[in-house]
């Protein structure tokens, strides 16, 4: 009976021995330091546009571009520094080019006309060009928030009015090619387009550099103006300060 006591006595002086343990120290949240952090308030976008639900019809050819610059303010979630909300004002700019296509931009007709040429005389080059002002909002995220090297992606809308469309046709030729005469006309009218924009992007990449895909929600055209085609483009972003 004494050796039972004596044991319980002995186990409970060592249970109260490890209670009185000093707890540990929970690990303290990290502070990232923001005072430097890289804002990616320049945002410069080269890449190949084109128009999706294009008639077979439009003879579309070379490398059509896009051209895009942005002014972005970039503010961090306080709960999570790697998350930014970013918006700012821009100008995005879409250069289509045709093949031996009559792109009847100031044409006295209900509907905008893609005429093809290649059986007469025609110009060699035909460029359609859009310019929008634009305002994109982001969603950003960035694996190294203090120095902007790491990965990042973002995902967004753009709204954009019309600012500007014109055409610049250049070397009129004959449908066998020879060269008739070495001009440039040029035609600006925005009666057939939308005024307005939607576009959905996204964007993923390393430090200051990547890749992005933008796509227009809305019709270029007015509804029974011409062809109901949504612009996209897809290509490059450099981004700084």
């Amino acid at each position: 009976m004494k050796k039972i006591l004596s044991l319980t006595i002995f186990a409970l002086l060592t249970v109260a021995l490890f209670a009185q343990e000093t707890p540990k120290t929970p690990k303290k949240k990290e502070v990232i330091d923001m005072s430097n952090r890289p804002n990616d308030h320049f945002l410069l976008q080269f890449g190949y546009a084109g128009w999706a639900g294009k008639p077979d019809t439009l003879n579309t050819q070379g490398l059509s571009k896009s051209i895009n610059g942005y002014f972005m303010f970039d503010f961090p979630f306080k709960t999570n520094p790697k998350l930014s909300m970013a918006f700012g004002p821009g100008i995005a700019s879409d250069h289509i080019l045709f093949s031996k296509t009559h792109v009847g931009l100031k044409d006295l007709t209900t509907t905008f006309q893609f005429t093809n040429q290649s059986d007469t005389n025609n110009f060699k080059k035909t460029k359609l060009a859009t310019v929008y002002l634009e305002a994109p909002v982001e969603l950003r995220f960035s694996a190294d928030p203090k120095t902007g090297k790491g990965f990042k992606a973002a995902i967004g809308l753009k709204v954009g009015t019309l600012i500007s469309a014109h055409t610049r046709n250049s070397k009129f030729q004959s449908k066998s090619g020879t060269e008739i005469n070495d001009y440039v006309m040029k035609e600006s009218s925005k009666r057939f387009f939308n005024k307005n924009r939607l576009s959905g992007m996204v964007r993923i990449g390393y430090g200051h550099l990547s890749l992005y895909a933008s796509y227009q929600f809305t019709s270029l055209l007015k509804d029974g103006s011409g062809p109901q085609v949504k612009p996209y483009s897809i290509g490059i972003t450099l981004s700084g300060l």
